[in-house]
């Protein structure tokens, strides 16, 4: 989808994406709401999904790296302090909230500038959405942005630095995270209050 106007910038550059790939390649990933995880591949299939090492050229086709894929992906994994016991578990084994983090994890391993997370705590227990947010700091801990969709609030105080409010499909409001409260968000959702300061 093209904007109607406006314009989207990036390191202070005007860009234009043609599709996911345009994205993509300037360091753009997305955990999507239904994770979009294979659960009978492994964890390391599913990190490297689309972006496979290919290692001889065999038959007129390039085998896999799964030595040098299931080594990287160990090491993404241990970096991000995700509990996993093998990255060659199948997915549809994991928990959900063991799903997610393999879903983000995926995500980071990819996004250099900007991560999108769209309602990634949905559906997880209080312990797995804790797994998950405390993945989320890691991530803005190194320099990545993180746009954090959600529709809890506390999860949303929890890791957010400011806060943009839709309604309606259109912006009611942008608060600073530590100036704000839960009622002031609230308000600008049900249209009770209008935004108090712009950032």
């Amino acid at each position: 989808l093209q904007p109607d106007h406006g314009a989207i910038s990036m390191d202070g550059k005007h860009v234009v994406f043609h599709d996911p790939l345009d994205a993509r390649q300037r360091g753009i990933e997305t955990v999507y709401q239904d994770l979009a995880v294979i659960p009978y591949m492994d964890v390391e299939s599913n990190l490297f999904l689309g972006r496979e090492i290919t290692g001889k050229y065999v038959w007129n086709r390039w085998l896999l790296n799964k030595k040098a894929m299931r080594k990287a992906a160990a090491a993404h994994v241990a970096s991000l302090k995700v509990g996993l016991k093998s990255v060659r578990q199948p997915v549809g084994v994991l928990s959900g909230g063991q799903r997610q983090s393999v879903a983000v994890a995926r995500t980071i391993a990819w996004g250099r500038k900007i991560v999108i997370m769209d309602e990634p705590t949905a559906a997880l227990g209080v312990r797995e959405s804790q797994g998950v947010l405390d993945l989320i700091k890691r991530i803005a801990e190194r320099g990545i942005a993180v746009v954090f969709i959600s529709h809890s609030m506390p999860h949303v105080f929890e890791v957010t630095d400011r806060i943009y409010v839709l309604r309606h499909g259109k912006e009611a409001g942008r608060l600073v995270t530590k100036d704000a409260s839960m009622n002031d968000v609230v308000g600008m959702i049900t249209g009770v209050h209008v935004a108090r300061a712009a950032v």
